[in-house]
């Protein structure tokens, strides 16, 4: 079973290493940030801890939908609070479970209190049928007693 490290590790260099931002920082830092860099979410980082993540999700919910400014609103405001996450020892068996059973999109990676890279539902499905295609190869290799 592929670990989140190993998982990690497999990601392109420029996703590899992941963007944060401050709880001060206005909204519109945020969106920015999240266009430029192709990424669907942002971990909230303060003095080293992750505190919070922002996600276009939350934008349209509370921003948009509410008419509120992105210029002149910490992220603070519309970030969600209460922020799961898992450690590199965590399989993606279990970071699937986590994701679907709490309708997560994003799950930051913090191994001994510091983020070290944010995991989306895609990088887990892109895995998880990578890893059912070398079983399969398995089996058949099995079934033609050739040896693995």
């Amino acid at each position: 079973m592929t670990t989140v490290a190993e998982l990690l590790k497999l990601k392109d260099e420029q996703h590899r290493t992941p963007h944060t931002i401050g709880p001060q920082q206005m909204v519109i830092e945020a969106i920015t940030l999240m266009a430029e860099k192709n990424i669907g979410a942002v971990p909230v980082v303060q003095d080293g801890k992750v505190v919070g993540i922002v996600s276009e999700r939350d934008y349209v919910r509370k921003m948009e939908l509410k008419g509120r400014a992105s210029v002149g609103t910490p992220v603070s405001e519309i970030m969600t609070h209460e922020v799961r996450t898992v450690d590199s020892n965590h399989t993606v068996d279990q970071c699937m479970n986590i994701m679907t059973d709490r309708r997560l999109r994003h799950l930051p990676v913090v191994d001994d209190g510091q983020l070290v890279g944010l995991l989306s539902i895609g990088d887990l499905v892109k895995e998880a049928i990578a890893e059912q295609a070398r079983l399969i190869a398995q089996m058949e290799k099995y079934i033609r007693g050739e040896s693995y």
